[in-house]
């Protein structure tokens, strides 16, 4: 690795190197941790503190004067990135940004609930916590462009490892949770149960294999665009992929030690149940609705098209014996704010 100093400047002043890049720490013992923690660390709890040192001294240079013909070269590539950015904007919009302004400005956008959270992102479930959109903290501000996946990563990375902390510190003087109820006897006999089931089967294929085809059959038919044909067709197949996994996984290692592949088949075997439960939704509302879009259901300019007179509910659905569900319904009433038709327009 590149050599550092103890603020992991490198011997280019100004230029610092971080994580595995560097040598400072990496022959060491990281005591079971990963490459990706020591650049973690790094990023997050050195270089912060480390760099001051460098810019606090750039603050009385003199500006960089801008001649030099690697500012040139610079200059021409963002430019180009620029333009091929603007000429997408143009294509979708048919505004040219450089003579007309861009349309993106802090509004609001849209909703659709979530759980109530305080500010620490805590719901009135004591130590549960909802992060991302399926919170109701900032869901209906405008993001300037963001998607919700930012939304998710600023809370699971910038403010639940700070805010959880107060609840954990309470807890520390909590004594043990005795492990003698009966739903703890009935859920470690469950899970060996499955445990048991899993290393029973001795086929021939591994986890990655069942994965994968599920992958392929949720990412070609109940992706962001759905049909009716589709859904019942990618129901089908999950089922009969649901038999198989059961006939001819195999899943290698011991059940009582460390083992990846055992994790990887008890969630696979829950994605199953979770793939075809998310088709019968889809083909259950037959409108198009936030990212739920069903083909059959769209305006003649392909906007999407809502039943809010059928569909004006939320719902849960109730898991029963032998793999049926049942959707029970709560309608919802508006009294102020009515629903309205929405348009990228």
């Amino acid at each position: 690795g590149l050599w550092v100093d103890y603020n992991l400047m490198t011997t280019v002043q100004g230029l610092y190197c971080l994580g595995e890049a560097n040598f400072s720490d990496h022959g060491a013992n990281r005591l079971g941790a990963s490459a990706l923690m020591q650049g973690l660390a790094d990023g997050y709890f050195v270089i912060p503190y480390t760099i001051g040192a460098y810019l606090s001294k750039e603050i009385a240079v003199k500006p960089i004067p801008t001649t030099h013909e690697a500012f040139a070269a610079t200059e021409k590539e963002v430019q180009e990135r620029i333009d091929k950015l603007f000429a997408m904007y143009e294509q979708i919009t048919g505004e040219n940004p450089y003579e007309v302004p861009m349309r993106i400005y802090p509004a609001v956008h849209y909703t659709m609930g979530g759980l109530w959270v305080d500010y620490n992102l805590m719901t009135t479930v004591q130590g549960l916590y909802c992060l991302g959109e399926a919170n109701f903290s900032d869901h209906g501000a405008n993001r300037l462009g963001a998607s919700a996946l930012m939304q998710g990563l600023a809370d699971g990375y910038f403010v639940i490892p700070y805010t959880i902390g107060a609840y954990l510190s309470k807890e520390i003087a909590v004594k043990p949770i005795p492990t003698t109820h009966e739903a703890f006897a009935a859920t470690e006999k469950e899970v060996q149960e499955r445990i048991d089931k899993l290393f029973a089967i001795k086929g021939n294929k591994s986890v990655d294999h069942f994965h994968k085809k599920l992958g392929k059959i949720m990412w070609d038919k109940c992706g962001m665009a759905r049909e009716e044909k589709g859904l019942k067709e990618a129901i089908q197949e999950i089922r009969a992929l649901r038999e198989e996994f059961w006939k001819d996984l195999r899943v290698t290692g011991k059940p009582n030690e460390m083992n990846p592949e055992l994790e990887k088949a008890c969630r696979v075997a829950d994605f199953l149940e979770l793939g075809e439960l998310m088709c019968m939704d889809a083909l259950n509302r037959s409108e198009s609705c936030g990212g739920h879009f069903r083909v059959e259901s769209q305006t003649e300019e392909g906007e999407a098209k809502r039943n809010d007179d059928k569909f004006s509910y939320v719902s849960v659905w109730e898991n029963k014996p032998d793999n049926e569900w049942e959707l029970h319904k709560e309608e919802l009433v508006f009294d102020v704010v009515h629903p309205s038709q929405r348009s990228y327009k």
